[in-house]
């Protein structure tokens, strides 16, 4: 495995503003290669798809090309590949077409791990149609999400289980695999939020066992577009359409309207660019995309061990969760200082970092709220160790 990190700050041209940019959670910053991809097919001739006309067979093509690029990412058949403008729009799609039938006494499982935009939908579905919302709580000490909690929450009444592959705030990775067999056994529908897991790991649908895999593109320096993947693309036809082309199959019959051409083909850039994280592999798109995750993965996990060792190592900071397995994001507090305050000291030492006032999500559980707030922070691909001493030096300062 070859992850050069020098190499892959030289594609992003946004790193040239200088500060340290540790706010990866609200998205990556955009690769060259994806912003030339974006402003190239502006300026081609594009037109809507189903025409016979170069500019309407590049749309199509461009939607393919789509469609097989996350696919490749995720492991899966570009027929179940759905495209959007964002996985929390998609999100709520499908929440609106799954809940069609529910009626009182049905249920839905959501986590107090998950992002808002695999919670709030099917909590509207849920106050729609009378069915009941049931809640996957975090251990408060590590932020842990048990498993085996799944075996009392899920019932023969639960039609979705909805959980995240990652959280994108204290990084704890739950055990997707244990949560699908259990759900399964219900024959409840399980969609996972891929998020803040696809920037750094190696996904895999089929093995995960999943229904249905939500991905945001912005995440890993892609452009503001998302995609939900269907394990089984004939659940598709399983559901009321909402696409506004009455002739809609398959994936298409939950796009609403045209798409934005040139936002794919950034999309099928910001793929490109993920399997070429490590210059050393090779093979189709799928192997290499592969062997660059797992590449980004070993380098994440030095950068990870580094900062947590290094904020646990100051005794004024409290970080937030001990998860055995996450991702790259991180909350932490500061004993007598507000999460605001720490947040602009860090901004004044060249810091990108968010503050979060701790009353809502897995923060409002613990009790963020009632410390002054979190700070909350992520690292990136072109994170270095450098930037991490530059951020510990910072937070030291406030001790």
């Amino acid at each position: 495995m070859a992850f050069d990190v020098a190499r892959v700050r030289g594609l992003f041209p946004a790193l040239g503003d200088g500060w340290v940019h540790l706010d990866a959670p609200a998205g990556m910053q955009i690769p060259e290669q994806v912003a030339t991809a974006v402003s190239t097919a502006l300026r081609a001739p594009v037109s809507g798809p189903g025409g016979i006309f170069p500019a309407s067979q590049r749309a199509e093509a461009i939607v393919e090309a789509a469609r097989r690029a996350v696919a490749d990412l995720v492991g899966a058949d570009p027929a179940g590949v759905v495209l959007g403008p964002s996985a929390a729009v998609l999100l709520q799609r499908l929440a609106d077409v799954v809940s069609e039938g529910w009626v009182a006494g049905d249920e839905v499982v959501v986590s107090r791990l998950d992002h808002p935009a695999n919670v709030a939908p099917w909590q509207r579905a849920a106050q729609r149609t009378g069915a009941s919302v049931r809640w996957a709580e975090v251990d408060i000490e590590t932020c842990e999400l048990p498993e085996w909690q799944y075996q009392d929450v899920v019932t023969p009444r639960t039609r979705v289980v909805a959980v995240t592959a990652a959280s994108g705030v204290v990084g704890t990775r739950p055990d997707i695999r244990r949560i699908v067999d259990t759900s399964a056994e219900a024959g409840a529908l399980v969609v996972v939020d891929g998020s803040a897991a696809a920037p750094f790991l190696p996904l895999d649908l089929t093995l995960m066992g999943a229904d249905v895999l939500a991905v945001s593109a912005s995440s890993w320096g892609g452009p503001p577009v998302g995609a939900l993947v269907f394990r089984d693309a004939s659940l598709l036809d399983r559901w009321s359409a909402v696409a506004l082309d009455p002739g809609a199959r398959g994936a298409e019959r939950l796009e609403l309207g045209p798409h934005a051409y040139p936002l794919l083909a950034g999309l099928v850039a910001s793929v490109d660019y993920l399997a070429a994280l490590d210059d050393a592999a090779v093979g189709p798109r799928r192997e290499r995309v592969l062997s660059s995750l797992r590449s980004v993965k070993a380098y994440q996990a030095g950068l990870l061990a580094n900062l947590t060792s290094g904020l646990r190592a100051q005794q004024h900071v409290t970080v937030i969760g001990d998860a055995m397995r996450r991702v790259p994001a991180m909350a932490f507090t500061v004993r007598g200082v507000k999460a605001a305050d720490a947040v602009e000291h860090l901004l004044s030492r060249g810091v990108c970092a968010f503050d979060d006032p701790g009353t809502h999500g897995v923060f409002a559980v613990l009790g963020g709220g009632e410390v002054g707030g979190v700070v909350r922070l992520g690292l990136a691909h072109y994170t270095t160790g450098l930037e991490i001493e530059q951020l510990l030096r910072a937070v030291a300062e406030l001790g």
